[in-house]
């Protein structure tokens, strides 16, 4: 029940998630204890977990996943990527996740192992996030990616995606939609949107994909990324270095004047910058998935804002 509520309200009503990153630790305790102490778990209908970003190594994704869910009786997506894992080992998590009640997946491709932060690593990639969703489609008929049928059949398994929030050519990014609709994910989660009219302009073409359908694909949604900026640094190497975001020059340049003032003025002129498109955005198409970098404090602020 709690996953068909989650989905129905995903369909049909406001939606927020909070993106949590396991750190490099051997627990996931701080994390749990930070989230426990805020008051702001009611305005959040699920957790998303993060799957070793920037192919850095962190806390097993899928644990922690299994922890979150287990501690706080809310759903979770847990992240899975197609960089560090084969057909087998995809579907055998996608198995020991389903006995645990953990049926709502982001399928990424991952960022290059080339990024990583161990070693000479190497990435297996044996396909795009496509593969995995491929896979999830196979498990919900009841069989495994190669066609043999489980004797039991695996509970309801809800899959989301991701795509770039900003393009040159909104035709390239209405392709990339339509595959990953067509390939049954319920959600589609944008890299961080910063601009009201880029938000427009994303919903028009998602709207452009999901209408092709005439089945329960067309009920899939696209899903806003909020990332609160409160840093110069960070605005500037988002737009430098990120593919697929536009920071937009005001914002730079806003950032810029405050952070000649002090710190404290950077922080205020950021959060207001991101508060306000925060709530732009929420009455544009009121589904937002907040990152904050495990900084729970700036979560709270942009739900209560």
């Amino acid at each position: 029940m709690i996953y068909k509520n989650f989905i129905e309200k995903l369909q049909n009503s406001s939606f927020t998630t909070l993106e949590t990153t396991p750190l490099h630790e051997p627990t996931l305790d701080s994390i749990i204890s930070d989230l426990k102490s805020k008051d702001f778990l009611d305005k959040i209908d699920a957790f998303t977990v993060t799957d070793n970003p920037l192919a850095r190594l962190k806390y097993s994704s899928l644990l922690a996943s299994i922890k979150l869910f287990d501690r706080f009786k809310k759903p979770v997506i847990w992240t899975s990527t197609m960089r560090d894992r084969n057909k087998i080992a995809l579907q055998s998590d996608l198995l020991g996740a389903n006995d645990f009640d953990l049926r709502a997946v982001l399928c990424l491709t991952g960022d290059p192992a080339n990024m990583s932060d161990q070693p000479k690593s190497k990435g297996v990639f044996e396909n795009n996030s496509n593969l995995l969703l491929q896979m999830i489609y196979s498990f919900n008929n009841g069989m495994d990616y190669s066609g043999k049928m489980f004797k039991t059949k695996p509970k309801q398994i809800y899959p989301f995606a991701v795509i770039n929030s900003y393009s040159k050519s909104y035709k390239t990014l209405e392709k990339k939609i339509l595959n990953k609709i067509k390939y049954g994910a319920v959600g589609i989660i944008t890299q961080p949107v910063f601009d009201k009219q880029n938000a427009i302009k994303l919903l028009e073409s998602f709207n452009n994909c999901s209408s092709m359908f005439d089945d329960d694909r067309a009920k899939s949604q696209i899903i806003f990324g909020i990332f609160a900026i409160t840093k110069l640094r960070t605005a500037q190497f988002l737009a430098s270095h990120v593919p697929g975001i536009n920071v937009p020059q005001l914002w730079i340049d806003k950032l810029s004047i405050a952070s000649k003032i002090g710190e404290k003025e950077e922080y205020k002129v950021g959060m207001e910058l991101s508060l306000n498109l925060y709530k732009d955005i929420k009455k544009i198409h009121n589904k937002t998935h907040i990152m904050t970098a495990d900084k729970f404090d700036i979560a709270k602020i942009l739900l209560e804002g």
